[in-house]
C-alpha cells in the first residue's frame, strides 16, 4: 500500500513546503571560525595571536580565524584560516564553543566557532593574507579575590569573580578584565563572561580566551597555580 504523504497544519507536503521556502524569509548571521593555539613554553604558557592588518581593529591583536566558505565546516575553516594566517600546518584542533553574543563583532551579526590545540612545542609562525604580524604571547591569568555567592530573584544561585589577564610579548602587553558569572540551579548551570575591561585585543576574543583558560583541563590547572 502506498504511503500517504504527511501535510503539516497548512495542507503542505515536505516536498510543497520546500518548494515555497525562501531563506531570504529570515535573517541570517554571518559565521566565523576562530583558533587558540597554545604551548607551554619557558616561563609560561604562551597563546598565538595575530595582528589585524585591516578594519574592524585595524592593528589590534587577535585570535587566528575568519569568515566560513558555504562548502566547508567550521574545523574546516578553522584549519583552512590558522595555515592562511600563521602558515601552520597538521595542528589537531579540539572545538571549544560557539560564542554569539549580539554586537560581537561591528560589522554584522557574526557567530564563532573556537578551536583550540595545544602544542608540545613552539611552532615558527609566520603572518599571512590579512594578517600584518603573528607572534607568540606569555599568559598571565589570575582570579581577583573571593568569589562572591548571591541569590537571584528566582531562587538560583549566582556566583561571581573577576579574572585578570595579561598577554605579553617582547613588542608589547595587552590586558583585559572580565567577570565570569555563573547561574545555577540544582540541575543545571550557565556561565557567562563580562569583559569589564580591554586594551589590545579585538572583538571578544577576551572571553574566548578567558573560556579556554577556565574548561581546558591543563590550561585550568595553570590558573590555579596563579591564584
Amino acid at each position: 500500500m502506498k504511503q500517504m504523504a504527511i501535510r503539516d497544519k497548512n495542507g503542505l507536503t515536505e516536498q510543497e513546503f520546500l518548494a515555497q521556502y525562501s531563506p531570504k524569509d529570515y535573517p541570517r548571521p554571518s559565521v566565523t571560525a576562530d583558533i587558540l593555539v597554545f604551548h607551554y613554553g619557558l616561563p609560561a604558557l604562551k597563546l598565538l595571536l595575530i595582528q589585524r592588518g585591516g578594519h574592524p581593529f585595524l592593528g589590534c591583536w587577535a585570535l587566528p580565524g575568519g569568515f566560513v566558505n558555504p562548502d566547508e565546516t567550521t574545523l574546516q575553516a578553522a584549519q583552512r584560516e590558522l595555515e592562511e594566517e600563521t602558515h601552520l600546518k597538521g595542528v589537531v584542533l579540539e572545538e571549544l564553543g560557539v560564542f554569539s553574543d549580539p554586537g560581537r563583532d561591528p560589522r554584522a551579526w557574526t557567530m564563532t566557532a573556537a578551536y583550540t590545540a595545544i602544542l608540545p612545542s613552539a611552532m615558527t609562525a609566520q603572518a599571512g593574507d590579512d594578517a600584518r604580524d603573528a607572534e607568540w604571547f606569555d599568559v598571565n591569568a589570575c582570579w581577583q579575590g573571593e568569589e562572591a555567592h548571591t541569590q537571584a530573584a528566582d531562587g538560583k544561585q549566582v556566583l561571581t569573580r573577576v579574572l585578570s589577564l595579561a598577554l605579553c610579548s617582547p613588542k608589547e602587553t595587552l590586558k583585559a578584565k572580565l567577570r565570569f558569572i555563573c547561574t545555577k540551579d540544582a540541575f543545571s548551570s550557565c556561565v557567562q563572561w563580562e569583559i569589564l575591561e580591554n586594551d589590545g585585543l579585538a572583538f571578544d576574543h577576551a572571553k574566548i580566551i578567558a573560556s579556554a583558560l577556565r574548561t581546558r583541563p591543563l590550561l585550568a590547572q595553570y590558573i590555579a597555580t596563579k591564584e
